[in-house]
C-alpha cells in the first residue's frame, strides 16, 4: 500500500453507530476488567491452590470454546442486535448475583468459578455477533481499522481498569468490584437499543440450526487459509495465557505484593497493548503478516522468561509491556485475516471457530500451566510456557499466516431461481444437479484444473457426492454432478457464491464448445412416486 493510500486508523469513527457502540463498549470493558481483577484476587484469598487460581482464567475462556460456534450459527441466521442485547442482559444479571453472593459472605472457590463460567458463557454468546457486526457498522475498506480500534478500546481500559480494580478490591472488597461490573452493562445496553441496523432481506427460509453449524464447520475445514490461522491462534492462546493466568501468583510472590500490584502489572500489560494497537497499522504496511506473527510469539516468550528468572518489580513491569503489544498484534491480525477471508453469509461462524480455537487454547493452557505451577512452582510454569511460544514462531515456516486476501467475497448476486414446472416445496429433495460441458481435447488439462477448484467451492458451500463424468461414446462431453439435500438448500447454495467464485464459472464457460451456455439439469430424486406427487403445475405444461 502506498503511503498516500494509507487508511487512517480513525476512519471507523466517521460512522456514528460505530462511535456510539465503541464508546459504550469502553465502559463495559472497564467493568469487565475490574471484575476480572476482583475474581482473580478473591480466589487467592479463598484458596492457596495455584490450579484453582489459574482456573479463574480458564472459567472465563472455556465457555467461549464450548458455545462460540453455536452463537456464530445463531448470529448468521438471526437478528444480531437481539442476540447482543440478550447476552448483555444475561451477563448483567449474573454479575449482580455475583456481587450479592460475595457481599453476603457466601462465596466459595467453586461457586466463584461457576459465576465466572456463566459470565464467560454470556461473552461466548456476545462475541461472534459483535465481531460479525463490524461489517454492518463500517464498510469493508474500514474493517481492519475497526477491528484494531476494538482492540485499542479494550486495551485502553486494560491500562486503567485492572489498576482501578486493584484499588477498588483493596479498599472495598471484591463485592464492590463485581457491583461496578454489573453497572457497566447499562450504557452498552442503551446503545444497543438505540442502534437500528439496516435489515437484510431474506429470500429463503432460515437455515436449520444443526445444518448451519455443519455449514460453518465445513466451510472452515475446506478453507486452507482459515485452518492455518486457527492452528496458529490456538497455539498462541495456549502458551501466551500462562502470563495472564499466573500473574496473580507473580504479584503475590513479591514481599509487598497485593491486589494493587496485581492491578498495576495488568495496567502495564494494557499499556503495552495500546502501544501495539497504535503501531499496528504502520507495522502491517511494512512487514508481511507472518513476520508480525513470528515476532509476537518470540516477544511473548521473552516476556515469560523474564518473569520466570527475575525478581525485580520494575523488570516485571517492563517485561509485561511487549507481551501486551504482542497480544494485540497477533490476535487482531488473526481476527482481520478471518474476516477478510470469509464471505458475509458465514463470517460469524468462521469468527466463532477462530474464537473457539483461541479461547480453547487459552482454557487448556490456563489449566495446564496452573497444574505445572502446583507441581513445581510459578517460575517453572512460565519457563515451560515459553517453549511452545518459540515452537509457534518456528511453525510459521510450514503454516504461514496468509496475507490479507484480494479476493472479492461480495455475493455474486447473479443467481435467479428457475421457474419450476413441478409443484415443489422448499423442503423437497434430494436434488441432483448435472451440468454438461463440451470440451476440446487441447483444453482438457485447464478444464480439469478449474474443475478441481469448482469441486472445492461446491463442497464448501454445501454440495454432496460431487463427481465429474466423461462420456465414453462422446469423449468431448463432460458432466459435473452433485447432490443437495433440499430445494431450499440448493437456492441457499447458489446464493453463497461470491464474485471471486464466479470467475471460475466464467472461465469454464469460455472452454465450453457447445452452442450457448453449458446445459444445467436440475432433478429431484424419486425411487417411487405416488400419483399425487410431483404433479406438473397447471398452466405451464405447454411451456417448452
Amino acid at each position: 500500500m502506498k503511503l498516500s493510500e494509507r487508511k487512517s486508523p480513525l476512519a471507523p469513527f466517521r460512522h456514528s453507530d460505530f462511535r456510539m457502540l465503541w464508546s459504550a463498549t469502553l465502559i463495559s470493558n472497564f467493568g469487565g476488567l475490574v471484575q476480572a481483577v476482583g475474581a482473580a484476587w478473591m480466589m487467592t484469598q479463598l484458596t492457596d491452590s495455584p490450579t484453582l487460581i489459574a482456573l479463574v482464567q480458564a472459567s472465563n475462556t472455556l465457555p467461549i470454546m464450548l458455545f462460540a460456534l453455536a452463537s456464530g450459527a445463531l448470529a448468521d441466521n438471526f437478528d444480531r442486535r437481539t442476540l447482543l442485547i440478550t447476552a448483555q442482559v444475561f451477563m448483567a444479571v449474573v454479575s449482580l448475583l455475583l456481587a450479592i453472593v460475595t457481599w453476603q459472605g457466601w462465596m466459595t472457590p467453586w461457586l466463584l468459578l461457576t459465576f465466572t463460567f456463566l459470565i464467560g458463557a454470556g461473552q461466548a454468546l456476545y462475541n461472534p455477533p459483535w465481531q460479525a457486526s463490524m461489517g454492518d457498522l463500517v464498510p469493508r475498506e474500514d474493517l481492519p481499522a475497526a477491528v484494531t480500534m476494538n482492540s485499542v478500546g479494550f486495551n485502553l481500559m486494560r491500562s486503567v481498569g485492572p489498576a482501578a480494580g486493584g484499588i477498588i478490591t483493596a479498599a472495598w472488597g471484591a463485592a464492590a468490584a463485581f457491583a461496578v461490573n454489573a453497572l457497566s452493562y447499562i450504557p452498552l445496553l442503551g446503545a444497543l437499543f438505540l442502534w437500528h441496523p439496516k435489515p437484510v432481506p431474506r429470500r429463503i427460509a432460515r437455515e436449520p440450526f444443526v445444518s448451519a453449524v455443519g455449514a460453518g464447520l465445513r466451510y472452515v475445514a475446506l478453507s486452507p487459509n482459515l485452518l492455518r490461522v486457527l492452528i496458529r491462534s490456538a497455539l498462541f492462546g495456549f502458551a501466551a495465557v500462562a502470563v495472564l493466568a499466573l500473574l496473580p501468583l507473580v504479584a503475590k510472590a513479591h514481599p509487598d505484593g497485593g491486589s494493587l500490584l496485581f492491578g498495576l502489572l495488568l495496567g502495564c500489560y494494557g499499556l503495552g497493548a495500546i502501544i501495539g494497537a497504535v503501531i499496528n497499522p504502520y507495522i502491517r504496511e511494512r512487514l508481511p503478516n507472518e513476520v508480525i506473527v513470528r515476532v509476537s510469539f518470540a516477544a511473548f516468550a521473552a516476556s515469560a522468561l523474564i518473569l520466570a528468572f527475575t525478581d525485580a518489580v520494575w523488570l516485571h513491569a517492563i517485561a509485561i509491556l511487549p507481551a501486551g503489544a504482542s497480544w494485540v498484534l497477533a490476535l487482531s491480525l488473526f481476527n482481520v485475516s478471518v474476516q477478510l477471508s470469509t464471505p458475509r453469509w458465514v463470517v460469524a461462524r468462521a469468527l466463532a471457530l477462530y474464537q473457539t480455537a483461541t479461547f480453547g487454547g487459552m482454557a487448556a493452557g490456563a489449566w495446564i500451566w496452573g497444574t505445572v505451577a502446583t507441581a513445581y512452582d510459578t517460575d517453572t510454569a512460565l519457563a515451560c510456557a515459553a517453549v511452545p511460544l518459540i515452537v509457534g514462531a518456528i511453525l510459521g515456516h510450514w503454516l504461514s499466516v496468509p496475507e490479507f486476501g484480494t479476493l472479492n467475497l461480495d455475493p455474486s448476486d447473479n443467481f435467479r431461481e428457475p421457474e419450476l414446472r413441478l409443484d415443489l416445496r422448499g423442503r423437497s429433495g434430494p436434488i441432483m444437479i448435472m451440468i454438461d460441458y463440451k470440451i476440446d481435447q487441447k483444453d482438457v488439462p485447464l478444464f480439469l484444473e478449474l474443475m478441481a477448484q469448482r469441486r472445492n467451492i461446491r463442497r464448501r458451500d454445501g454440495a454432496r457426492n460431487w463427481a465429474l463424468l466423461r462420456d465414453l461414446e462422446t469423449p468431448n462431453l463432460w458432466s459435473e454432478s452433485y447432490h443437495i439435500a433440499t430445494w431450499d438448500d440448493y437456492v441457499r447454495h447458489n446464493m453463497r457464491r461470491t464474485k471471486s467464485d464466479s470467475t471460475i464459472g466464467t472461465e469454464l464457460a469460455k472452454l465450453h464448445q457447445g452452442p450457448g451456455a453449458p446445459a444445467i439439469h436440475r432433478m429431484i430424486e424419486r425411487h417411487s412416486v405416488s400419483q399425487d406427487d410431483d404433479l406438473p403445475l397447471i398452466g405451464k405444461l405447454e411451456v417448452p
